[in-house]
């Protein structure tokens, strides 16, 4: 029984130490093989108490998509791409919303931001799409 407690001790250290949903769920394991073995189950039994415990707390995060991996986009993100909320200007947009501006010493294609109006001015990088840049209008990012 105290070694199927220890190692449960051991799992929550790392789960603490790493911050996954996963070490909990066989910390929690390994404590229902612990329990299996104060009410004097055999090993085989402890073990079967270990596994069920923690699929079924895996199928349980799972339908509540906690582990549910969480996608970062890229092209949107300023924590991923520093070029989100860059200022560039645009001295004049193009009939089909496209431009070209001058950014980080070269000419790049820029596209307006869908529902915003085409007028030069300053803009700021909203979005990445590929190697084209997706431009707001300053007033409109909210002044940044």
């Amino acid at each position: 029984m105290w070694i199927w407690l220890g190692l449960a001790a051991l799992a929550l250290i790392g789960e603490l130490a790493t911050g996954t949903f996963y070490l909990l769920l066989v910390a929690l394991g390994l404590a229902a093989g612990g329990v299996a073995a104060w009410f004097g189950a055999h090993i085989e039994w402890q073990l079967v108490a270990c596994g069920v415990v923690v699929l079924l707390g895996l199928a349980a995060l799972r339908k509540a998509r906690v582990l549910k991996k969480r996608e970062v986009d890229p092209g949107r993100n300023a924590d991923v791409n520093l070029d989100i909320g860059q200022t560039v200007m645009v001295d004049a947009w193009a009939a089909n919303g496209t431009a070209r501006v001058w950014y980080r010493g070269a000419h790049w294609q820029a596209e307006l931001a869908a529902g915003q109006p085409a007028h030069g001015g300053e803009h700021v990088i909203t979005e990445l799409r590929g190697t084209r840049l997706v431009l707001t209008p300053k007033d409109a990012a909210g002044g940044r």
